[in-house]
């Protein structure tokens, strides 16, 4: 079976750039004031801005919720580190 059947649904919700409802999220790999870096299926989504915060994160069902002030949303293709097995032949 292809990767892509297995990825989860992913979608992103924002309104007047102050609130955003994130799904498809399987984890957050770090958070401040000024960038919240999540981690979808579909790659990392680094969300830029100030006063920004988690205000719910439920890995269950892949929702995360924030606030603040949003002012830029990045998505980057997540770097998968190979094992060491797999770096002694490449």
């Amino acid at each position: 079976m292809s990767d892509e059947f297995n990825k989860k649904k992913h979608t992103f919700f924002m309104a007047n750039r102050e609130t955003a409802e994130i799904s498809g999220v399987t984890d957050v790999d770090s958070f401040n004031e000024e960038e919240i870096t999540a981690v979808t299926d579909y790659g990392e989504m680094m969300i830029k801005g100030s006063g920004l915060q988690v205000e719910a994160l439920d890995l269950e069902t892949g929702v995360l919720k924030i606030g603040g002030n949003v002012a830029a949303v990045v998505y980057t293709e997540r770097k998968v580190s190979k094992s060491k097995f797999g770096r002694l032949f490449s």
